[in-house]
Order: structure tokens, then sequence, then C-alpha cells
């Protein structure tokens, strides 16, 4: 009985250290993971991009005429902190508001996006200019230039355990900090009602130019390039397709394709994927001057992201009637 004893103690002592050990590895796995996802969050993902080419580009600023627009994103949908995004946007072309029912050479934009990601709640407001050069009947140049006015708020209460001890966060443990940053926004594009091609830069000056509490380095640029092509192979059928590829110094590459076929000019299905991230489908409705799009996003297993699916559902109004022939939809 003795010898038994023993044996049991000794397999029981065994089992606690291998329980301990991958206890331990479990609990370094999570903080790793918080961490990257946090900072990786700091990227605004948009699955239906090409409804928004003026807030990723200054120079696509009334491209589709005088719209109003907003989106709802709320990606790992019941996961606790998990990041979401609402934005709302206005562009005026004024030749449009002048009672032209042509598209005209001068426009103006403003974007408002607000993004919730874990600790972080970050409110992003561009007001934007952009002004058309014809190059002929159907082909433009495209320039504008936008502010942006950035405010970060932290929450100490809700930092991870990584987050905590980074030197200039941990001071705002327990409390509320702000930090408010001035920037501008830069972009180019060659337009033509069947295609589009487009570079734009955000963040020219890297954030040099702050106020409040500083508790993350200056912000990096961003260079984004944006492609479209749609062609309408019969009365009925449409076929849209669009790309887009972001850059910046701190996070990975991010490249995005869609492709979406619209039906009798009312109804579009569709789908898309961000490389080594998510794949996703869409649904949308044209009602004459009114687009509603929904996108359901499931991640990629060997993305390592939270299973959750995430949903975006997309809101667009024109303010005039758009010309005879003309898609209303990229």
């Amino acid at each position: 009985m003795k010898g038994y004893t023993v044996e049991t103690s000794k397999s029981q002592s065994t089992v606690t250290i291998v329980l301990r050990v991958v206890t331990g590895l479990l609990f370094l796995y999570m903080i790793w993971f918080m961490g990257y996802e946090s900072k990786a969050q700091s990227r605004k993902y948009i699955s239906q991009f090409s409804h928004v080419q003026s807030y990723l580009n200054p120079g696509m600023t009334g491209y589709e005429g005088s719209t109003l627009r907003g989106f709802v994103r709320n990606q790992w949908a019941g996961w606790e902190g998990a990041p979401k995004t609402y934005f709302v946007s206005a562009e005026l072309d004024f030749s449009q508001l002048a009672g032209s029912g042509e598209l005209g050479k001068n426009a103006v934009g403003i974007n408002l996006l607000s993004d919730e990601y874990g600790a972080f709640r970050e409110t992003e407001l561009i007001i934007s200019y952009g002004t058309r050069i014809q190059l002929s009947k159907q082909a433009s140049l495209r320039l504008g230039a936008g502010v942006n006015i950035n405010q970060v708020r932290l929450d100490g209460n809700s930092l991870n355990t990584e987050q905590a001890n980074d030197p200039k966060v941990m001071q705002y443990l327990g409390g509320f900090a702000n930090m408010n940053v001035l920037d501008f926004n830069l972009g180019m594009s060659l337009t033509h009602p069947n295609y589009y091609v487009s570079y734009g830069v955000h963040n020219v000056n890297r954030g040099s130019i702050s106020n409040g509490d500083v508790f993350m380095d200056r912000k990096p640029m961003v260079n984004i390039v944006q492609a479209g092509y749609r062609n309408r192979v019969t009365d009925s059928f449409t076929l849209i397709m669009n790309g887009m590829y972001r850059s910046q110094e701190d996070l990975p590459d991010n490249v995005e394709l869609n492709l979406k076929f619209l039906l009798y000019d009312r109804v579009w299905i569709g789908g898309g994927h961000r490389f080594d991230y998510a794949n996703h489908a869409q649904l949308g409705m044209v009602m004459g001057r009114v687009n509603v799009g929904y996108v359901y996003e499931f991640p990629r297993q060997e993305s390592y992201l939270l299973p959750n699916p995430t949903h975006e559902l997309m809101l667009t109004f024109r303010l005039f009637e758009a010309e005879s022939g003309t898609i209303n939809l990229w």
C-alpha cells in the first residue's frame, strides 16, 4: 500500500506540473494575442470600402455626386470589448447644388468616423475638397486634399495586461486620457464611368501637431491605392470589381478584393476577401436614390482572429437624380 501511495502521489505531482505549464503557456498566448489585436485594430477595416472612397482618398470627393452616407460595423459580434465602428459623411457637388444636372469640377466633403477597440475610442473628422480636370469626354483627373482632426480617448480601466505594462500608458491605469491630433490627407485619381484608379495618403505630417495627453507615438503615414472596374454585360446584368491596397510602417500590408453582380439595376450579390484575414458575403438593394448594403464577414481559421462573425450595414442616399443610363453603384 505504501508503494501504491507513493506512485499515486508521484503521478498526481506530474499531472499538476503539466497542468501548470499548459496554463502558463495559454496565459502567455492570451497576453500576446490581446496585445497584438489591440495594435492591429488601430486600422479601420471597412468591407464595403468602395462605398466610402472619399474617406480613403480626398481626390475622390464628389465622384458620385452629392450624397449622404453612413455605416455601422460590429466586428466579432458577441465578444465584449470587440471593435465597433460608426460612420457618417456628406459630399456636395457645387454644380449640382447650383441646379445643374451634371457633375461639376469642385466638391467638398465631411467624413465623421467613430471607432471603439478595447480601451481606446477614436473619433476622426475629415474635411475634404476635390477638384476635377477633364481629360477627355469621359475620363477625368481628380485632385483632393483634406484636414484630418483626430481625437483618441483612453479608458485606463479597460487596459489589458500588456498595455498596463507600457510605460506611456500605465500612468493612466484606472483613469482617463485624451489626445488630439491635427493632420492632412492628399489624393489623386483617374476616373471614368467604367473604371477608376486612385492613390491617397493619410497623415502626411505624421501626427506631429498634437495636444492633450501623449500616450502614443506619432501617427504613421498611410498609403492607399484603390481601383475599380464595372461593365454592363447585358441590360439586366452588371459586373463590378473593386480592389484596395494599404500600407503603413507599423502594420502588415492590407489587400482587399470585392466582386459584385448587379441584377436589373436593383439588387446586388457578391463577396470579398481580405488577404490572410477574412472572407465576406454581401447583399444589397438599389431603391431609387437609396442604396442599402449588408455584409456578413467571417475570419479565416489560419488568421488566429476571434471566430465571431462581423456585421456591416451601409446606407447611401443621393441628393439628386443620376444622369440617364448611369450605374449608381461601385
